[in-house]
């Protein structure tokens, strides 16, 4: 039996052989789905995937090779798809909530999301924190939670330094305290204040 070819591999031999891709997408496409409908609506999670998948074929003579695995890359593509089909964004997004009160150390969604919040209700306030942020934090956040990537992981798929990672997903991480917790009241229904001052953006 010979080796399995990596990632990179495949890669490269897509450029010549385009069928070679097809192998690329049976390893990677559950996880890019399951990233995508943690995000999307369920009507657009088919078509965000598809077009993710063929813009990474599009594109494949780019990936950067000195990577085995070519799942960030996947994923930061995905990313970039889905928030051109940000129509309603955060119906499966519960589990931030546990994610956004964990120690400031790498996600560990094994643990912090042990016990979801089936609230619908709360299912919206989530929502709605997530749509007030920045793109840039909220990009990071989903990657982390959403996908389980590494720092390492969410800057390749985002073409970022590993420090703006960390920065970003710590400032992420306490606006989406601030949105969702106004004034310490966790199940507060008094409307959002968003603050007159901020940090300088990471």
């Amino acid at each position: 039996m010979g080796v399995t070819p990596t990632d990179a591999e495949l890669m490269a031999a897509s450029l010549h052989d385009p069928q070679q891709f097809a192998l690329i997408f049976d390893r990677h496409a559950r996880a890019v789905h399951r990233y995508v409908a943690f995000r999307a609506n369920l009507g657009d999670v088919d078509d965000v995937v598809s077009e993710a998948f063929l813009t990474a074929f599009r594109t494949r003579a780019r990936y950067d090779r000195a990577y085995d695995s070519a799942l960030p890359w996947l994923l930061g593509i995905a990313t970039h798809v889905l928030n051109h089909h940000r129509r309603s964004e955060g119906r499966r997004l519960t589990r931030l909530r546990a994610a956004a009160q964990a120690p400031e150390t790498e996600f560990d969604l094994a643990e912090t999301v042990a016990a979801g919040v089936d609230d619908a209700a709360e299912t919206e306030r989530v929502a709605r924190a997530l749509a007030r942020l920045d793109d840039r934090y909220r990009d990071i956040l989903l990657l982390a939670a959403g996908a389980d990537l590494t720092y390492d992981e969410i800057a390749r798929a985002l073409g970022i330094p590993i420090g703006t990672v960390r920065s970003r997903l710590a400032r992420g991480r306490r606006r989406l305290r601030e949105l969702l917790d106004p004034g310490g009241q966790h199940k507060s229904d008094r409307p959002y204040v968003t603050p007159s001052t901020e940090g300088t953006p990471g």
